[in-house]
């Protein structure tokens, strides 16, 4: 299997099981040389490739563009150690590297943080890379000595607000811009206690309708929105400041004092800059509303856009959504992005680059290659109109066996579908008595 992604928007397709995550999984490996689940075992998924057959060679070959230049490596799995070899010596810098896996949880790898094999003042090199499980993102990630390496989303959020400062400016304006619409926008609340045995502050939502809802109690499509606005933050905010510790320069940090929020997001000076970026994300549309699922993909690139100054940045996105798919069409460009879908054929999984082109709606897409359904109809009223077809054309149908069908697709379809004009003509037609 072989693949060449698009240089900024990559689109992954196909049924469940035949590898779409594990393309993510070896992507994040490839570029950072550790699998996410063995810097933190309590992921649930990005665990450790594993060759079917270990008596086969096993290996991964791949290419991408570090800081300067391309770096082409081959990876082999080593049965004795069950793990994958990684080049020697100081690796390659792909540029900051963001993960968002489908159980809820982040990985990012930061040039700034991760790239230096440097010791801490206690001694500890520093992390291969941050990542964090669901339950990190949202109440913190801590080394066995105590120290914190991320403060989660709740402490950070809640401080952020008190200070009134660029951090919770930025998430203001990632919010709004990772909002469905314009009527529904998230807009945080004020900061409240959901228990007298927590003494943290929580962070809540003004919802539409008025009340303020923290952010524990939220749906779980805002919880994912909310957790990736804040991930995409933090990652900013953290090399903003690693940048500064180590004297390099951080120009385009930030914006000025009197830019408003949404200003700050939608124009001139980015929060970070880095030569690459890449964000990988699964089930982009993982808990989302469909009307959420149509602007999710827009908004993202937004965002990484504006927050970053990247020379090159590049999306991979797993999708199982129709409406993702179509939601792409306006800005969908042939030269620079790729659509890709796995198969299963003749009992073996094929990767195929496809052409991407305009279908006008979801369920377009639904019959699409991307998904393979046959309709977007229930499973009875397929097969219903399956054997009204086959009848509309059988000259020895009596009409006793027609009148029998009809009250079969009576059950399965809406008084308004547009089979029943076909039925009705062939029908009269034929002098069925219905």
């Amino acid at each position: 299997m072989e693949l060449e992604f698009g240089r900024r928007l990559n689109l992954l397709t196909g049924d469940n099981g035949l590898g779409k995550s594990f393309l993510l999984d070896i992507a994040w490996w490839v570029m950072t040389g550790k699998w996410p689940a063995e810097l933190n075992p309590k992921l649930t998924s990005g665990k450790v490739a594993l060759p079917t057959d270990k008596k086969l060679k096993a290996e991964i070959d791949f290419s991408f563009s570090a800081a300067s230049t391309t770096k082409d490596y081959t990876g082999t799995f080593e049965s004795r150690g069950q793990s994958w070899t990684v080049p020697q010596g100081r690796p390659a810098h792909p540029g900051l590297v963001l993960y968002a896996l489908a159980d809820g949880s982040f990985a990012v790898w930061d040039p700034a943080r991760n790239y230096s094999k440097a010791k801490t003042a206690e001694g500890q090199g520093r992390p291969p890379a941050y990542v964090v499980s669901q339950k990190e993102v949202w109440d913190g990630l801590q080394r066995e000595d105590g120290t914190w390496l991320c403060n989660g989303l709740i402490r950070d959020w809640s401080s952020w607000q008190k200070e009134k400062g660029r951090a919770y400016e930025s998430l203001i304006s990632v919010l709004e811009v990772l909002s469905p619409s314009a009527i529904e926008k998230m807009v945080p609340g004020s900061l409240t206690r959901i228990s007298m045995d927590d003494v943290r502050d929580m962070p809540t939502l003004l919802m539409p309708y008025g009340q303020e809802v923290p952010v524990v109690h939220a749906s779980s499509g805002m919880r994912r929105i909310i957790s990736l606005a804040y991930f995409l933050v933090w990652c900013w905010q953290e090399h903003i400041k690693a940048k500064d510790l180590l004297g390099e320069s951080s120009d385009g940090v930030a914006w000025d004092e009197h830019t408003d929020a949404s200003t700050a997001i939608s124009g001139k000076r980015p929060v970070a800059n880095v030569a690459n970026a890449v964000f990988l994300i699964d089930e982009v549309e993982s808990h989302l509303h469909p009307k959420w699922q149509r602007t999710v993909i827009p908004a993202l690139l937004k965002v990484m856009d504006q927050l970053t100054d990247a020379a090159n940045l590049q999306l991979i996105a797993v999708t199982h959504s129709p409406l993702i798919m179509a939601s792409v069409e306006p800005l969908f460009d042939q030269t620079e992005d790729a659509w890709f879908d796995l198969d299963l054929v003749d009992n073996a999984v094929e990767l195929t680059r496809r052409q991407y082109a305009r279908k006008g709606d979801a369920r377009s897409w639904l019959t699409s290659e991307a998904f393979d359904m046959k309709s977007g109809y229930s499973i009875e009223a397929e097969s219903a109109l399956d054997d009204a077809a086959r009848a509309l054309s059988d000259e020895q149908l009596s009409n006793a066996e027609a009148a029998a069908l009809e009250q079969r697709l009576r059950a399965v379809l809406s008084d308004t579908d547009p089979f029943w004009m076909r039925w009705r003509f062939v029908s009269e037609k034929k002098g069925w008595q219905l």
